[in-house]
């Protein structure tokens, strides 16, 4: 079974390895099967699908599995970026293991390391936390605990709630180092750069624009900016 990372946007980073497993698989287990149609069908490829997404990833991987023990070869892509990270796919895997079964990861796209490899960030211990609670007292309380960790650390925010995460950061500790990706690698890729009070500033001033749209990152260092 291969695990498979697909591109975040850009359809172009999905890597030649990944192009010729996906070509070469009997069967494509995915977390959305509409979102990798649309993979496939810019590769030209048509293959056997089959959803295996975070509500029945315990029956998907029962039945891919059996897959398995027939023989065949199953590649397994989340709707963007490297499954397991915020993603479906850490059951099957863990499932398709203890069945003895070899699980082969096929490396690509992470809005994790894209976004860190962005951030001018130089923290030596980084954290990825993902999503927080949306719940405004639980996210508040997480958040500081990490702000208290000594490390960096990476989360993902829908662009309904990036402000308020950004009000929190930046009542919390205003001089904290924020980097803040928006479309990573789409036509409307945006970083914003500073500290927590001088992103806070921007996305106010973006959302009176009603500017405040896509996929945001969000990573913050364990250092304040100079």
């Amino acid at each position: 079974m291969y695990i498979i990372g697909t591109p975040i946007g850009n359809l172009g980073d999905l890597s030649l390895r990944a192009a010729e497993t996906l070509k070469s698989a009997d069967i494509i287990a995915c977390e959305d099967t509409r979102q990798t149609l649309k993979l496939l069908s810019h590769l030209g490829v048509r293959a056997k699908m089959l959803s295996c997404r975070a509500h029945n990833e315990a029956l998907a991987a029962a039945k891919i599995i059996a897959l398995l023990e027939q023989g065949k070869t199953v590649a397994y892509t989340s709707d963007a970026g490297t499954p397991a990270l915020s993603d479906p796919g850490a059951l099957l895997v863990r499932k398709a293991a203890e069945a003895g079964h070899s699980v082969v990861p096929i490396p690509g796209p992470s809005a994790f390391a894209s976004l860190l490899s962005a951030s001018g960030g130089m923290d030596k211990s980084v954290l990825f936390e993902g999503f927080l609670s949306p719940k405004g007292g639980r996210r508040r309380s997480r958040l500081k605990e990490l702000l208290d960790g000594g490390f960096g650390f990476v989360l993902y925010e829908s662009p309904h709630r990036v402000l308020k995460l950004c009000e929190d950061l930046a009542d919390l500790d205003t001089m904290r180092y924020v980097c803040v990706g928006r479309e990573m690698t789409k036509i409307h890729e945006e970083f914003l750069r500073g500290s927590a009070g001088e992103i806070l500033e921007i996305l106010r001033k973006k959302a009176e624009k009603g500017q405040i749209r896509g996929e945001f990152s969000v990573f913050v260092s364990s250092k304040k900016t100079d």
